[in-house]
């Protein structure tokens, strides 16, 4: 938890403020049980007269009224920078968190899960949040408040004020059994709101698989079966906290007898004794305060392990360890042509002992289509992937221009990547702004040609508002060949010099297919074009096609170069074209 407090750094100046006010209002509410007590002897007295006693009645009311006032005013005060300091906290902590997991490779997110960082992101974060709002009230309050009670009330009664050794003793051990008990829920409670997240996010994500399988029902038991361990869970700890009160409140009780029984028993409460009645009010009193300032104390390290184990979990994200870094002295990359070389690369996916690809050699050359087909596992996805570096090869180099992608920054790279994933995702927003995702400044004009060359125009203009219609989140309210067309025109808008196609035309019929790749061709003549695919007459005109088979590569050439000499590529071809076609 130490480590996320850096995070205050920027703020310590209004935690130093925090702490200032909260020992002003300390010291208020020390002094009002002295004056309660002044009121009481001062009215009992048998020596003052009525106009003495009238006068002290009102003057210390005015006192207490006063140090009540100011109490309120400190309250107000330091309550509303808490809450801004520990909400800026908050907000840095996120920030952090953000920027690291945009860093992340495929590795990292493997590791963590989304459904782990989504937590981590809010449950956790927001947790932290209250806990750091709680300390800043209570890590400066209740030591003052426990050390001036007892204070305090030693200098009203030596003798009388022992009791609340016995009362401090009783409130530790209570609270610290309580603690030991409920400490090892708290890191379950936390595992179990990831695994919730999982499920939910699961359900969600695949709803229209579970209704076309009709098993609403195993669904629905997963999530109860989860949803009950958590429940059983949060009820167990909320009844250790629950009987934490009424056995604080027991022990008060005690205290209060147990000083009155000492002042009555042994004498030091009596006719002519220097103790008053109002003295023993006081200590009454501060007792009280005692075991309430205590039982914050105990509260305190409670909280402290709770928050860690969130503050834990933040700090494991912010603090990993990122595999694809960019170098301390990177390589200037400037007039990028866009030619991509596979040097003997090899990948391993982390834990696994056998190799997704192995020994990869070709080079994709500007103005070419390069496409990549296999059979399903083949490692077509995972060879594009690298190209991006999604993912870093695990053994031989890629380059590009003949420069080691390791050695440049991703930044300086990537502006020059369009990218075309297998599922087009689309963000909240509109038609334009989806398009025009990855330029700097929209240009309208820009959008509306790649809109034309993605075969996306038609469609668009028959919207209400055209370019500026609306788009939901992850593009629900439009169709998957929609949704396709709509992410292959942000690839074109952004201009770049090596285009990216993972399997990216599966969703468009032939014909609108055929019209894409020729406006596309007569676009992109200049840049490098990878396209991976599971149909042949998709990349039959490519000017090289990459065969890979069980993550090796087994046949390059164009279409018919490799129906002369690549078996697979053979087997491909028949089990997808017609004795006609296979003729021509």
């Amino acid at each position: 938890m130490i480590k996320s407090f850096r995070y205050l750094k920027p703020y310590i100046w209004s935690v130093i403020l925090i702490l200032i006010l909260v020992s002003i209002r300390a010291y208020f509410n020390l002094i009002i049980p002295q004056l309660i007590g002044f009121i009481l002897n001062d009215m009992l007295s048998q020596t003052l007269t009525e106009a003495e006693k009238i006068s002290s009645i009102i003057t210390n009311s005015i006192w207490m009224f006063v140090s009540t006032v100011v109490g309120i005013g400190v309250i107000i005060l330091s309550g509303y920078f808490e809450s801004k300091t520990a909400t800026a906290y908050g907000k840095s902590l996120r920030e952090a968190l953000y920027n690291k997991v945009q860093q992340f490779s495929m590795n990292e997110m493997d590791k963590f899960t989304t459904s782990s960082l989504i937590t981590r992101t809010t449950n956790d974060i927001q947790s932290l949040q209250g806990s750091v709002a709680m300390l800043l009230r209570m890590a400066i309050m209740a030591p003052i408040m426990a050390v001036g009670s007892l204070i305090m009330a030693y200098e009203t009664s030596p003798e009388i004020s022992t009791v609340l050794i016995f009362t401090i003793l009783m409130v530790i051990g209570s609270l610290g059994t309580i603690f030991l008990i409920a400490m090892p829920k708290f890191k379950l409670i936390q595992r179990l709101v990831d695994k919730m997240n999982l499920v939910t996010r699961e359900n969600l994500s695949g709803l229209r698989v579970v209704r076309a399988f009709n098993t609403q029902n195993v669904q629905i038991e997963k999530s109860k079966k989860v949803a009950k361990e958590s429940m059983d869970r949060n009820i167990f700890v909320n009844r250790l906290f629950t009987a934490m009160w009424p056995t604080l409140g027991f022990i008060m009780q005690l205290t209060t007898v147990g000083m009155y029984f000492v002042a009555v028993y042994f004498g030091f409460i009596k006719p002519g004794s220097t103790l008053e009645p109002g003295d023993l009010s006081t200590l009454v009193q501060y007792g009280t305060s005692t075991v309430m300032s205590f039982m914050n104390i105990t509260m305190i390290f409670i909280m402290i392990p709770r928050a860690s184990i969130s503050a834990r979990r933040i700090m494991d994200v912010i603090d990993s360890d990122v595999l694809i870094q960019n170098p301390y002295q990177p390589v200037e990359l400037d007039d990028v042509k866009g030619e991509i070389t596979f040097d003997n690369v090899s990948f391993y996916y982390p834990g696994s002992d056998e190799p997704v690809l192995r020994n990869i050699n070709f080079t994709a050359k500007p103005g070419e289509v390069t496409a990549f087909i296999g059979s399903t596992g083949s490692g077509k996805s995972t060879l594009i992937n690298l190209v991006p570096r999604f993912y870093d090869p695990t053994e031989g180099r890629i380059t590009v221009d003949g420069i080691d992608l390791k050695t440049v920054t991703q930044e300086a790279y990537l502006k020059y990547i369009g990218y075309v994933p297998q599922k087009g995702n689309l963000f909240k927003g509109t038609i334009k702004s989806n398009i025009g995702f990855g330029q700097e400044t929209l240009n309208e004009a820009v959008i509306e040609q790649a809109a034309r060359i993605a075969q996306a125009a038609d469609f668009i203009n028959k919207f209400e508002y055209g370019y500026d219609s609306p788009i939901t989140q992850g593009g629900t309210n439009v169709s998957g060949g929609q949704r396709q067309r709509l992410s292959i025109a942000r690839a074109i808008a952004k201009q770049p010099k090596i285009y990216i196609f993972d399997d990216s035309f599966s969703a468009l019929d032939y014909k609108t297919d055929q019209r894409l790749r020729k406006a596309l061709a007569d676009e992109v003549k200049d840049a490098t074009v990878l396209i991976v695919a599971q149909r042949i007459n998709t990349i039959r005109n490519a000017d090289q096609i990459v065969v890979l088979d069980k993550g090796e590569v087994v046949g390059i050439g164009n279409h018919d170069d490799l129906m002369k000499s690549c078996a697979v590529y053979q087997e491909i071809a028949e089990s997808q074209l017609s004795k006609e076609e296979l003729a021509r």
